[in-house]
């Protein structure tokens, strides 16, 4: 990889029907470079904010990928699917009776009942590796998988609009905002509310409009003609500010960091707490490193080129 290839991170407004793997392709083939990389999957039927990395910028996914997340969708209760969403057909119904027992306050009561910190477990259908293989591939390949649970932390999770259809068997669709931490998967709450109703329940359409402090504002479309000019990449010293605390040190204590020693401190951060850091020099981001006790710095993951 040389200097002069792209160095950055783009947010990209992935769109239906492709696969996170393919966006990743179409960026690679419309920046004319091998070294891409995202912070998180979104489902083929997803659309929304997905945060790729390119160059060096793949040294940050790591930070990126953990952070909370924002999302709007439907859930439609009255049946159930394989995948937890519209990937697959429904082959669990409710009864309509039962359905149409449902009230405004029955749905706040179970929607209330799945915010902040809850045990989840992830659908069967999803990328989590169980003994070194997809899920989804055991699933496909016909085994019965049930995966263990995860602690996730739902911070908001309200209904925005109601809409009932009795016509044949009959379903409620709910449009929801969703704010929650890193690994929820929004299929699973869907899955569950409906389970706690006695409905079933599935998504039918998301939208991913947040990734930490990365949302639509700005977020690029993928253009069908990849021979279109490619917008510039958010340099990786103003991504890093964005997610971490930021020291600025000269030029022999950037080379200092980049040749693995440690600059005494202490150090007076801006932002957010937190014991990484990021480290720039001369407006470029030189590295993440950790704030040890003694307010020392030591560099975690090198960025600049040349210095060492």
């Amino acid at each position: 990889m040389s200097e002069t290839s792209p160095q950055g991170i783009l947010v990209c407004d992935k769109p239906q029907g492709l696969s996170s793997h393919a966006v990743v392709s179409r960026i690679r083939r419309w920046y004319g470079t091998r070294k891409v990389g995202h912070a998180g999957t979104l489902d083929p039927m997803a659309t929304g904010v997905l945060v790729l990395g390119l160059g060096r910028g793949t040294k940050l996914l790591g930070h990126i990928t953990g952070v909370s997340k924002t999302y709007a969708a439907t859930i439609r209760l009255g049946a159930g699917t394989p995948t937890d969403d519209a990937d697959s057909e429904p082959d669990v119904f409710a009864d309509p009776a039962r359905l149409a027992a449902v009230t405004d306050a029955d749905i706040a009561s179970g929607v209330t009942a799945l915010r902040g910190p809850i045990d989840q477990v992830p659908s069967a259908v999803s990328a989590i590796k169980v003994d070194g293989k997809r899920s989804y591939a055991r699933v496909r390949a016909g085994e019965d998988v049930v995966l263990e649970p995860r602690r996730v932390e739902v911070t908001q999770f309200d209904v925005l609009e109601t809409r009932r259809d009795s016509a044949g068997g009959g379903h409620i669709d709910l449009d929801v905002v969703v704010d929650c931490s890193s690994g929820t998967y929004i299929r699973a709450l869907a899955r569950d509310l409906g389970a706690g109703l006695g409905v079933h329940g599935h998504l039918t359409a998301l939208r991913r409009t947040r990734v930490g402090p990365f949302d639509l504002q700005g977020a690029v479309t993928i253009p069908d003609d990849l021979d279109t000019p490619a917008p510039p990449l958010i340099p990786l010293a103003e991504a890093a500010s964005q997610l971490l605390p930021t020291v600025t040190v000269d030029a022999a204590g950037a080379r200092d960091l980049m040749q693995g020693k440690s600059l005494a401190g202490p150090w007076t951060t801006t932002g957010v707490d937190g014991s990484d850091v990021a480290v720039t020099s001369a407006g470029e981001l030189v590295s993440v490193a950790e704030v040890r006790a003694d307010g020392s710095l030591k560099s975690r993951t090198a960025f600049a080129i040349g210095l060492a």
